[in-house]
C-alpha cells in the first residue's frame, strides 16, 4: 500500500490557544461536561483520525487566576469516551514518577478491554516541581532519575501484561474451570525502584499491550523513545529541524533491535483555518488580541526555568541557563531559545509565536496551505503523521476535518474508512508476541 500519514486530535479544553477559554464562541463551562468531550471524539471519528489525546497535569497551575486548569483525569474520561465511540483510539498521559506500575498496567488494560483495543499510553516523567509535592517529596527527582525510573516502571508494566498468556482465559463450563493457570505466571520482579509480585489480576489487553507513546525530545526523551516509543508526539517550528529530529529518532531505534517503521513521529500542528490567508490571520489576531500577558509571562518563565516579570515585555529574553541546567522541560525549554534567537523576537513576540501551541509549530492559512505543509514534512522526511493541535473547540477540530481532511484524502495522503478495529491496526503496528521470558526475569 501507498504510504499514508497518520492524525492524532490532541484535545484540550476549549482548545490549545491560550487564550480560546476568551473567545466568543467558546463554552469553557463545558470543560467538565463528559458530553463536551465524546462529541469532540465522534467528530476526529466522523474524520477517520486514527486517534485522540489526553495530556495530564498531577498540580493546579499557578496561573489559574488567569486561565483554565481543569483536568478530568483523563484515563477515566477515555472510558467514558469508549462507551459511545466505535473505532477512534484512546491516548491518555500517566506519568511513571507518581503512579505505580501495577496500578497502571491494571488502568490500562482495563482500558484496553473496554474499548476493544483502542488504548494508548502516554508515558511522561512529569517535569512539574509542584506535582512533586503533592506525593510526599519536597521537590521533583532529577531529570537522569526520572527516566531511570521510567525505564523500569515500563519494564514491569510489560511483564505484567504479558502474565497472562492469550489464551489462558478458557471459560470452560464443562470442566469448570474458568482459566489455565499454567499460562498465568508471577513476574517477581525485584528493582531498584520497584518490587512487584503479579501477576496482573485480569487477562492480558486485547492489543496485547497498549500503543507506547512518549513525548520527551532531550538526549533522554530521544533515547527511551528509541527503547520503548511505538508514537512519538514531538515539537519542531522548522522543517530543518523536524528532518533533523526524524533522522536522529530513527536512526536510535535500530541499537534496541527495532525496525525504524516501528516508531511513528508526530510532530505538533496548531492549524488556524481560514476561506483565504488573510481570513485566517485575522482569526489568529483575533485569537492573539486575548492573551493575558499575566498568564503568558507566568508559563514562559515556567519553561526556561527564569522569572521573566522584571524584563520589560518589549525587550528581548534575557540570558537564560543552558539546557544541562534546566531540571524540567530540557527539550522545550532550548526550541524556545532557539526560537527568540532565530528571529530576534521579544518577550511579547515569543508569548504570542507560544499562545498557540506552547512550543508546537502554528500555521494560518487555508486547507489547502495547510494540506500542503503537512505534506512536505511528510515526504520530506521529517513526519510520519500529525498531532493536530485545535487552537479552539470544537469550531478548529470541526473545521480541520470538514476541510484538510477531505483535501489530504484528494491527494491520497489519508485513509477514507477505517480499516481496522484496534489502535496498533490504525497505526499500523504489530501487536506483540507474548514474551514468556517477561514473567520470569528478575531485575539486577
Amino acid at each position: 500500500m501507498t504510504r499514508q500519514l497518520h492524525l492524532n486530535a490532541f484535545l484540550m479544553g476549549t482548545g490549545h490557544h491560550e487564550a480560546a477559554w476568551r473567545h466568543p464562541d467558546s463554552r469553557p463551562e463545558d470543560t467538565l461536561d463528559a458530553q463536551h468531550y465524546v462529541r469532540l471524539a465522534q467528530i476526529a471519528e466522523r474524520g477517520k483520525l486514527d486517534s485522540i489525546f489526553f495530556a495530564d497535569n498531577l498540580a493546579i497551575s499557578r496561573s489559574v487566576r488567569y486561565n483554565s486548569a481543569n483536568h478530568l483525569e483523563p484515563i477515566t474520561l477515555l472510558a467514558a469516551i469508549a462507551m459511545l465511540t466505535e473505532r477512534i483510539g484512546l491516548i491518555a498521559t500517566a506519568s511513571t514518577s507518581y503512579y505505580e506500575p501495577f496500578q497502571l498496567a491494571r488502568k490500562f488494560a482495563s482500558l484496553d478491554h473496554i474499548s476493544k483495543g483502542r488504548a494508548g499510553w502516554n508515558i511522561v516523567t512529569s517535569a512539574g516541581e509542584d506535582e512533586a509535592q503533592n506525593f510526599n517529596l519536597d521537590k521533583r527527582p532529577a531529570h537522569a532519575d526520572r527516566y531511570a525510573r521510567a525505564t523500569e516502571f515500563v519494564e514491569v508494566a510489560q511483564r505484567l501484561w504479558d502474565s497472562w498468556g492469550d489464551n489462558a482465559r478458557v471459560l470452560d463450563k464443562d470442566t469448570g474451570h474458568y482459566a489455565d493457570t499454567d499460562l498465568i505466571s508471577p513476574i517477581e520482579h525485584i528493582g531498584k525502584y520497584f518490587q512487584v509480585q503479579g501477576p496482573l489480576n485480569l487477562p492480558r489487553p486485547v492489543q496485547g499491550h497498549p500503543l507506547l507513546v512518549q513525548a520527551g525530545s532531550s538526549e533522554a526523551g530521544r533515547e527511551y523513545a528509541a527503547r520503548f516509543a511505538e508514537a512519538v508526539f514531538t515539537a519542531q517550528q522548522t522543517l530543518d529541524d523536524g528532518q533533523a529530529f526524524y533522522a536522529d529518532l530513527k536512526s536510535r531505534v535500530t541499537t534496541y533491535g527495532r525496525r525504524p517503521e516501528d516508531v511513528l513521529i508526530l510532530p505538533g500542528i496548531c492549524a488556524v483555518l481560514g476561506g483565504t490567508e488573510a481570513e485566517a490571520k485575522a482569526k489568529e489576531a483575533e485569537l492573539n488580541a486575548l492573551i493575558s500577558p499575566e498568564y503568558s509571562v507566568d508559563q514562559l518563565s515556567r519553561i526556561l526555568e527564569h522569572d521573566l516579570k522584571p524584563y520589560p515585555l518589549d525587550g528581548p529574553l534575557p540570558p537564560l541557563p543552558d539546557e544541562d541546567a534546566v531540571a524540567g522541560m530540557k527539550s522545550r525549554s532550548t526550541l524556545v531559545k532557539q526560537l527568540a534567537r532565530r528571529e530576534n523576537l521579544t518577550i511579547r513576540q515569543v508569548i504570542e509565536r507560544m499562545a498557540g501551541g506552547r512550543g508546537h509549530r502554528v500555521f494560518a492559512g487555508t486547507p489547502e496551505q495547510v494540506a500542503d505543509q503537512l505534506d512536505l514534512w511528510f515526504h520530506s522526511g521529517a513526519a510520519d503523521g500529525f498531532n493536530v493541535m485545535p487552537p479552539n473547540l470544537p469550531g478548529g477540530l470541526e473545521d480541520f476535518v470538514e476541510h484538510v481532511v477531505p483535501e489530504l484524502q484528494r491527494r491520497g495522503l489519508f485513509r477514507t474508512e477505517y480499516t481496522g478495529t484496534t489502535l496498533r491496526e490504525h497505526y499500523g503496528l504489530a501487536r506483540p508476541v507474548p514474551n514468556t521470558n517477561r514473567t520470569k526475569e528478575h531485575a539486577a
